[in-house]
């Protein structure tokens, strides 16, 4: 069967630079939107030329000019959006809203995956302040996407290992604790980690699968659904050094929002959904959703054991 021409908005992005890898890596005709935007940020500039070394095409177009939005999109088939969601990054979510009304006009889209890729926010209806924020607006453009009948996929990927796993789980850093590490409750409650590669990989081959028309793809690799205290356990195998534990409850966890900046409150509110109430785990894919490593089980994911290992 032939490859989909696949368009990737924000390919220069955390996710989006996998996924500009991962669509040539499994033979599709790849372009990343090129954005004057970007104006002198040579290092995406740089980043965008060694794509198109490695084959893809880069494809002038502009938020600002709906005209250069509708002309890019018509030169492929699929597009997959990786935007960023995070407050701690560029928060641009909305922005599709003006790449729907671009895909609705070409009119030529088989598919098209929003930038999702973290829980899923139709299960977010009750999510705290100020951290709803997020899946409101993803829902925003859920709306927009089926008003507009435009075909879809939407990937839920759970936790980004690289910003979850060394950690082990603390908030507000990126490496692992050398002394003592903080649980949240007593730190059982399960959870979903992914190498970012993989969730590019798993994303690519939904385009073309029939089985993932209109669905949810809940990227949960089996041997990557931990807890928080089994992540400690792992890094301490590796290390051969126990750290120290403490836990924090729900209330004082929720109490340390206070003060804080905006996007740390947001980091606080999805902390919180994750490591007490479970969100990630504590429901079964229905009708509407499918489980990524059950329809691809030729992948061979990374455990988080190996993905810790580069830091120890």
């Amino acid at each position: 069967m032939e490859k989909s021409k696949v368009l990737v908005v924000g390919g220069t992005g955390y996710i989006g630079r996998r996924m500009v890898k991962a669509s040539l890596a499994q033979g599709h005709p790849t372009f990343v939107l090129q954005r004057p935007e970007i104006g002198l940020d040579i290092e995406k500039l740089q980043m965008l030329l060694s794509f198109k070394a490695k084959g893809a095409t880069l494809v002038e177009g502009s938020f600002a000019d709906h005209k250069s939005l509708v002309e890019a999109v018509k030169k492929v088939n699929m597009v997959i959006c990786t935007m960023s969601g995070s407050h701690s990054r560029s928060h641009n979510i909305l922005f599709q809203l003006k790449l729907v009304e671009a895909i609705k006009e070409a009119g030529n889209i088989k598919r098209f995956l929003p930038s999702e890729f973290g829980m899923d926010p139709a299960r977010m209806g009750d999510a705290l302040e100020p951290g709803r924020v997020t899946f409101d607006e993803k829902m925003i453009v859920r709306r927009a996407i089926e008003e507009a009948n435009i075909p879809h996929t939407y990937v839920s990927s759970n936790c980004f290992a690289g910003y979850f796993v060394p950690s082990l789980g603390q908030l507000g850093v990126l490496t692992p604790p050398k002394e003592k590490v903080c649980l949240y409750g007593d730190g059982n409650v399960k959870a979903v980690f992914v190498d970012e590669y993989d969730i590019a990989t798993y994303t690519i081959k939904t385009i073309d699968d029939p089985r993932t028309l209109n669905k949810t793809v809940y990227i949960r690799p089996p041997e990557n659904t931990l807890s928080q205290r089994q992540l400690v356990e792992i890094w301490e195998k590796l290390t051969g050094k126990k750290l120290d534990k403490f836990s924090i409850s729900k209330e004082d966890f929720l109490a340390s929002m206070e003060g804080k900046d905006f996007a740390l409150q947001v980091g606080v509110a999805h902390f919180y959904h994750i490591y007490y109430e479970g969100c990630l785990t504590n429901f079964e894919i229905g009708e509407e959703g499918e489980e990524a490593a059950t329809l691809y089980p030729e992948v061979n994911y990374k455990r988080m054991d190996e993905y810790l290992k580069l830091y120890v």
